[in-house]
């Protein structure tokens, strides 16, 4: 099946999507051509790029555009509610169900299913609709009566579902299920000629809105708007454009130092990296293993120091291997030769080095002892984001970055109830 380039516009110009970057384009393609079948798509990018448009493509240029199209976010369910959510119960089956009900896809039978951050489902769930995939079967929640339906499954993520299934927290037959046909999504960092196309479309629709004129950029401010990294995607640019349209009544033509103004700095740590056959790591996780490694660094320095004062005749080569350690500290004139390292104990010194040495020794073991565990640091972080926000769960996961069903799951894990 060949889609032409007039059929690719036409959709965009029909979904909303704004861009003419090759990679939104074939994704758009991939989108138009998987669309007639009723093969599972598992459309991958990150947080606010535009999942769910291409989605609603695929329902729509399907034979079941006339059945229902829903949109579920797996990780705003929590835990214990979404195999009713999803599957229906039937009344008495938990407490609290006074009535039977229908589930989403008992309700959208002849339709389309859209699941959002499907990395977020619990396994128990992840077995149940790898069964509606493979036989169209289902059970409710409290009945034993299989259940027919006719779904498609459309399922979005914005982690790496790979490293997800290496780790055991992602059923690797369920991926490669839901991963029949892929779509990937790409961020604005790659499609950076589109950032102004959109800020364009943005600023004429609040500018519609709230009955002002459409702000528009200077040479400066266009060359820093394009150099931004937006790492919320078409999201943050859309609330960035509405702030400014706003806040800025007075100024139609925004300058590169107003423009300046409304972004948020960037963070100074590094950037994080994506391997599309690696692990996912969070901002969490990666702060961790900087700290990590740097405390690794100053255990080894602190040995070296101890091996010097135990052993005196070993220190000036000790001091020649380790020389990195100490590169730039007392820099010489050019040309002036080294003098060699003495360590002169003075009798003061001699008398106290055994208990010099049992103090440092103490403090490398306590560096030893004290727990690297990333489950420890992260159950430290729950419960001061708990605690901050007086045991309001929601606060509580907006702080951490994580939802709120797997701060759930985390408070049951780590017995924080």
């Amino acid at each position: 099946m060949t889609i032409t380039d007039s059929e690719i516009q036409n959709t965009k110009l029909r979904f909303g999507i704004i861009g003419n970057a090759a990679l939104l384009n074939h994704a758009v393609r991939v989108a138009i051509q998987v669309a007639p079948t009723d093969m599972s798509v598992l459309i991958t990018g990150e947080s606010g790029v535009g999942k769910e448009s291409f989605s609603k493509i695929i329902h729509q240029l399907s034979a079941r555009k006339h059945g229902q199209f829903i949109a579920i976010n797996c990780g705003s369910i929590p835990e214990g509610t979404i195999d009713s959510e999803l599957f229906g119960h039937e009344k008495g089956s938990f407490t609290g169900a006074h009535e039977a009900r229908k589930g989403y896809f008992e309700v959208t039978n002849g339709g389309t299913i859209f699941l959002d951050e499907i990395g977020e489902m619990p396994l128990a769930t992840q077995a149940r609709l790898l069964r509606v995939l493979e036989n169209g079967e289902f059970i409710k929640v409290g009945s034993s009566k299989v259940l027919k339906t006719d779904v498609r499954v459309v399922a979005a993520t914005n982690v790496n579902l790979l490293g997800k299934v290496e780790t055991g927290k992602f059923r690797e037959d369920l991926y490669y299920r839901l991963n029949s046909v892929p779509i990937y999504v790409p961020p604005l960092r790659e499609r950076q000629k589109d950032i102004e196309l959109l800020f364009r479309k943005f600023a004429t629709d609040f500018a519609e809105r709230y009955k002002v004129k459409p702000i528009s950029l200077t040479e400066d401010a266009r060359e820093i708007l394009m150099q931004y990294r937006f790492p919320g995607n078409i999201r943050q640019l859309k609330n960035l454009v509405e702030q400014i349209s706003v806040l800025s009544a007075d100024h139609k033509e925004i300058t590169g130092s107003m423009l300046q103004d409304y972004l948020p700095r960037e963070s100074n740590l590094p950037a994080l990296h994506r391997d599309a056959h690696g692990p996912d790591l969070s901002e969490r996780e990666l702060m961790y293993k900087v700290l990590f490694d740097m405390k690794k660094d100053l255990t080894e320095l602190k040995k070296l120091v101890l091996d010097s004062v135990s052993n005196p005749a070993q220190a000036a080569q000790l001091l020649k291997e380790h020389s990195g350690l100490f590169e730039g500290l007392q820099p010489r004139p050019t040309g002036e030769a080294a003098e060699p390292v003495v360590l002169n104990l003075t009798p003061s010194l001699a008398e106290n080095k055994e208990d010099e040495i049992e103090e440092i020794q103490d403090i490398t073991h306590e560096d030893q002892d004290d727990s690297l565990s990333i489950e420890k640091k992260e159950k430290e972080l729950i419960m001061r984001a708990l605690n901050k926000n007086r045991n309001r769960r929601k606060k509580a996961a907006r702080d951490l970055g994580i939802s709120e069903r797997t701060l759930y799951r985390k408070i049951k894990q780590y017995n924080l109830e």
